[in-house]
């Protein structure tokens, strides 16, 4: 059954549907406080029980910073609402989840910090530190430098829920050997990784198997203290145990990306040559370490010049603790940041010198490769933008008023590679591969790199969900690296197999092929980061302010070897829909005192079919040179996307977009003037 048949047809197999006798259901004690000193808790089992560390692993996963790694169960101290204080169980979710209430806990409240700027300056929010800051670092040199035009500003891009139709969830059975564990994950070897630290096992006595899995968007690459307490329960009680959060766990208690501020500067000449860039990252890092907000600043710092060839730049980049739950990654994950912050401020320049746009980024895009003084490499832009701006029809629509466009660079995360395993047994092919899927269709472009390497009919070629046993080891589904450095360590299996056909009957053939047996693992070594370049063009319709309607949403990228255009363009319309609620609706919120005020998934945002556009995503002519010769697709209209949607809406009301998402506020201020 392939996997439109599955899931259309209800057969799929989540979280949810994973059921074994005598199961112990799991629910946990949380937080009711942003910042306080926890006097005394009675009942369940807490941090005497757990007295553990939740390991980083996964995307941006830097290994926890000593002191400020995030508790499993809190112990003396709790550092935002929601956090994980005690565990109580029953045979039923019911039973469990009324059980909450069965432990008391005695706080001492003390004062929270939200603001991740006021954070610089506060008390330390944890005991032991003399700072908030966890992460200051410079790029490039400081310069004085005399400039006919000098822009600058400071932009916001707010908390944003990963929201998931599927949340987090995790079911742990323990037979007095081994920990076997069924989640949903882009990783099933970070979170075997994660779980291994955590509990000081081998990673030898953990086995964890993917279900299918409802949406991830970043979400499901790393550990969570949950994740812990659910093995370690299992192991205690040698019973199955389970553990599915709820919508209002999700958002105050995952890991939400976003919550970056960027102050730029742009020196000028008056023909718009940018002499110069100096800029202040800044981001939310919540309450612990171990998640990505201590690789976000320097990831969003480094990649600040954009396209461009700038050639002074320095850039400060700072993430500071605040009393919220700990960043993690989302959609791009840095990427949308740094180029909303440098998109944003070239099209201040351009209406400082009265200048068009597109004109203007020519006039600074790269002609050749070039290591930007931020230390990323730009590859040769120009030519790039201006077979974008045609594509995109940008004279058409720039003269409406309406319309807003932008470029971008997207850093593909192949760096680490990734594996791949092909078996032959009984006339039919399987194959695994060592990042797992959620929804990108890696089963397609699996299948046919596979028939085209093998020569085999794709009716005969099944791929499976992850399983730690079924691979030696393997990375994980992010940052639009899997059919770059997966789907070559499939070709390159594919090729090593051929040849041991070969080998075997002096001939290769599709017959001799499947009439045996045959197995081969691939681990494809790579350690670079590559990158490709992505535009896009938005209209917008104001009419009825304070609403917006997105009329127009296009794209023009460049995704290498385009393996299959109808599940790509199903890439570019959900990440394009995930830019434009970003833009318009989503985020999540929080009082003074910490407290989330964001309680439903229609809170957060989330946007519903009837409001978007129809989507339109036209490809650039290239291949990388990597065996699949595929550049990755699924990160570009989250970056793009927000950045010309926030220049429509400048042009067409008048309004200088610094902050996503817009406040209704705001919008009501066009409707004045």
């Amino acid at each position: 059954m392939n996997l439109d048949e599955k899931f259309v047809k209800g057969k799929g197999q989540f979280i949810g549907d994973i059921s074994f006798p005598n199961t112990l259901y799991l629910s946990f004690v949380r937080s009711n406080y942003a910042r306080a000193r926890i006097v005394k808790i009675s009942g369940g089992i807490t941090h005497k029980d757990v007295a553990l560390k939740v390991s980083s692993v996964g995307e941006g996963g830097e290994g926890g910073f000593g002191s400020i790694a995030h508790p499993v169960l809190a112990s003396n101290f709790v550092a935002y609402v929601g956090q994980p204080i005690a565990a109580v169980y029953a045979a039923d979710p019911y039973t469990s989840e009324d059980l909450i209430d069965s432990v008391q806990v005695d706080y001492d409240p003390l004062k929270a910090v939200t603001d991740p700027e006021k954070a610089i300056d506060f008390e330390p929010i944890h005991p032991g530190l003399k700072s908030n800051v966890v992460i200051d670092r410079y790029f490039g040199e400081d310069f004085e430098i005399d400039a006919d035009v000098v822009v600058e500003d400071r932009f916001v891009n707010n908390r944003v829920a990963t929201d998931p139709i599927e949340p987090r969830g995790i079911v742990c059975n323990y037979d007095g050997k081994r920990l076997t564990v069924w989640t949903s994950t882009q990783s099933v070897f970070s979170i075997r990784g994660g779980l291994s630290e955590a509990l000081g096992m081998p990673e030898s006595d953990i086995h964890v198997i993917q279900t299918d899995t409802g949406g991830a968007f970043g979400l499901k690459g790393g550990m969570y203290p949950e994740y812990i307490v659910a093995s370690y329960l299992a192991m205690k009680e040698h019973k199955p145990v389970k553990w599915i959060e709820t919508r209002r766990e999700h958002l105050m208690a995952s890991r939400p990306g976003r919550g970056v501020i960027g102050k730029i500067k742009l020196f000028a000449d008056r023909e718009g040559r940018i002499k110069g860039l100096k800029g202040d990252v800044i981001v939310d890092n919540g309450a612990y370490s171990g998640g990505s907000g201590e690789f976000s600043s320097m990831f969003v710092g480094r990649q600040l010049a954009g396209v461009y060839k700038i050639d002074r730049a320095y850039v400060r980049a700072r993430s500071v603790l605040t009393n919220k739950v700990p960043q993690g990654p989302y959609r791009g994950a840095g990427r949308p940041e740094a180029m909303f912050f440098i998109e944003r401020i070239v099209d201040r320049l351009a209406d400082e010198l009265n200048m068009d746009p597109l004109a203007l980024r020519l006039k600074n895009a790269t002609t050749e490769n070039y290591k930007s003084p931020l230390g990323y490499n730009i590859e040769p832009s120009r030519d790039f933008i201006e077979k974008a701006g045609e594509a995109l029809e940008y004279r058409k629509y720039y003269p409406h008023g309406n319309s807003g466009f932008s470029v971008g660079i997207l850093y593909h995360a192949t760096s680490g590679g990734e594996s791949a395993r092909i078996q032959v047994k009984d006339g039919k092919v399987t194959f695994w591969l060592g990042g797992n899927a959620h929804g990108q269709r890696h089963d397609v472009w699996g299948k046919m790199l596979i028939q085209e390497e093998l020569g085999v009919d794709q009716s005969i070629i099944e791929f499976m969900n992850g399983d730690s046993d079924a691979l030696e080891s393997g990375i994980g589904t992010w940052g639009s690296r899997s059919a770059m450095v997966g789907g070559s360590a499939l070709v390159v299996a594919a090729r090593k197999l051929k040849k041991k056909v070969e080998e075997a009957n002096g001939i290769y053939s599709v017959s001799s092929l499947l009439s045996g047996e045959w197995d081969e693992y691939e681990f494809f070594d790579y350690d670079k980061t590559e990158s490709s370049l992505c535009a896009n063009l938005v209209t917008v319709d104001v009419s009825g302010l304070p609403k917006i309607r997105v009329e127009k949403c296009s794209a023009y990228y460049d995704a290498g070897r385009v393996l299959d255009p109808v599940y790509a363009a199903g890439q570019n319309a959900g990440g394009s829909a995930e830019g434009i609620g970003q833009v318009l609706t989503e985020s999540l919120t929080f009082n003074d005192e910490g407290q989330p005020l964001t309680a439903s998934i229609a809170d957060a945002g989330v946007l519903t079919a009837d409001l978007l556009p129809r989507f339109e995503v036209k490809f650039h002519h290239s291949e990388s040179t990597l065996p699949s010769k595929a550049k990755g697709i699924g990160e570009a209209p989250t970056i793009g996307v927000p950045t010309a949607l926030s220049r429509a809406i400048e042009r067409a009301t008048g309004l200088r977009i610094r902050e996503t998402p817009l406040s209704m506020e705001y919008l009501m201020k066009a409707v004045k003037n």
